[in-house]
């Protein structure tokens, strides 16, 4: 695993990103497609729910100049029809149910992926080997083994690869950034993320039928074969383990990548301590605790926390989402609501502080831009691989410590856990057939 070689270089937010229009003058040459002559990208979109929305909307302010939508992929002919509603483009993406047929259009010069989690990486690592950069929404693996492997199609297949980690772009965290650099708080030590927001209880439903046209069994793709169930599908997938990671894997990873961002680790933690369970949600559909603390301690000694708790109406600090950085001379408040507030010494006097802004800090168009420019000059993005896969490991080991001992040792040179074989065993999963990872 690659592994930076100071603070420094891994913090890597930098000021706001150039636009996507600028990035069309950036054109050099895109390596496994080809290009037209007005140096646009052609960019596959492949899961048409949610996130990709937001996606949609960026892309399309700058398209004719920058980027070009050549398909919308997706099981659901729902949601691909409200996709190409939101793309006024002629000639009109193609439409297609199967993402192999994305991948086999030498055209494409990239994908865009934002399907449940289980799906990430079969298709991220299909789509390298076709010679498609990708965007991968976070997390990119969901088992701590498909992070391995995505960084080593990357390097294989030369491939750039960016994780939708987009608070790495926001303007708010390149001041943040520039602070830390500086040292204003001295050596961060320890850093805390939480996840505080209220959640609604979610109550079993019966099995039934999926909506009309909807390829079932390719969205089941290399989750186990189930009969169709409300919750297992649009939006509420994230609740089981089959599809998702739970809270900590589908809002909290944004946490815990800013915290290890803020902390600048360049490793896997050693000793991971988690304990959760059910505190306000007892009939709840999901598979995962409703809260969960979880302690990342680190092999120079610097310690990670992270919890999450559906009871609060007020987060922490005054964040429902947010983390803080302890340093020897101080510490920052950091959320990604787009603020932060630095404080000093004994006292704990008030330093720089970057105040709340409702709109504009999320950075989900500077970080696509990142992605873009990344492609056209094969520079390497915010959010890379091994980046992505460090801050993706503090779920999946977060997640076998709370389902076996409570408390693991980690050898990361080794990639397990020491003497826990069966801690080991939610380090990977079986794929069903055909639907399983192609060959690195």
């Amino acid at each position: 695993m690659a592994q930076q070689a100071n603070r420094r270089d891994f913090l890597t937010a930098g000021a706001g990103a150039a636009s996507l229009l600028s990035t069309a003058a950036a054109w050099n040459h895109v390596q496994g497609a080809g290009a037209d002559t007005s140096g646009r990208l052609r960019l596959g979109l492949i899961g048409c729910g949610g996130i990709m929305g937001h996606h949609i909307q960026g892309l399309v302010k700058h398209q004719a100049e920058a980027v070009e939508i050549a398909w919308l992929c997706d099981v659901d002919p729902a949601q691909l029809e409200r996709s190409a509603k939101a793309i006024p483009q002629s000639p009109a993406p193609k439409q297609t149910g199967q993402f192999e047929e994305v991948l086999a259009d030498d055209r494409v010069h990239a994908c865009v992926i934002a399907t449940p989690h289980h799906w990430h990486a079969p298709i991220a690592l299909a789509a390298m080997a076709a010679g498609k950069d990708v965007y991968i929404e976070k997390p990119i693996s969901h088992v701590f083994h498909e992070g391995d492997l995505v960084i080593a199609a990357a390097r294989k297949h030369g491939r750039v690869v960016q994780q939708g980690s987009q608070m790495r772009s926001s303007p708010v965290t390149a001041k943040a950034e520039q602070l830390l650099r500086d040292g204003i708080i001295g050596d961060v030590k320890v850093a805390r993320a939480w996840t505080a927001e209220l959640r609604d209880e979610v109550r079993p439903l019966p099995d039934g039928n999926p909506p009309a046209g909807v390829d079932y069994d390719r969205w089941l793709g290399p989750a186990p074969s189930r009969p169709f169930n409300p919750h297992r599908f649009h939006s509420t997938w994230r609740m089981f383990r089959d599809y998702g990671n739970g809270e900590i894997g589908d809002d909290g990873i944004h946490d815990l990548d800013m915290a290890a961002w803020g902390l600048g680790v360049t490793t896997l933690p050693q000793f991971i301590t988690a304990r959760g369970g059910r505190m306000m949600l007892p009939g709840h559909a999901s598979e995962y605790p409703d809260n969960m603390n979880v302690t990342y301690e680190y092999p120079d000694g610097r310690l990670l926390v992270y919890e999450n708790y559906p009871f609060t109406a007020y987060g922490l600090y005054g964040f429902d989402n947010g983390n803080v950085f302890y340093g020897t001379k101080g510490y920052m408040i950091f959320s990604r609501r787009g603020a932060f507030s630095v404080f000093l010494g004994s006292k704990g006097t008030p330093g720089p502080t970057e105040p709340r802004e409702v709109r504009g800090l999320k950075g989900y168009e500077e970080h696509m831009a990142n992605f873009l420019q990344a492609i056209r000059d094969r520079s390497v993005p915010r959010a890379n691989a091994e980046t992505a896969h460090r801050s993706c490991a503090l779920v999946h080991l977060g997640e076998a410590a709370f389902r076996t001992r409570g408390r693991l040792e980690f050898d990361a040179a080794a990639g397990r856990f020491v003497d826990a074989p069966e801690a080991d065993t939610f380090l990977q999963k079986p794929y069903r057939a055909p639907y399983g990872l192609p060959n690195v």
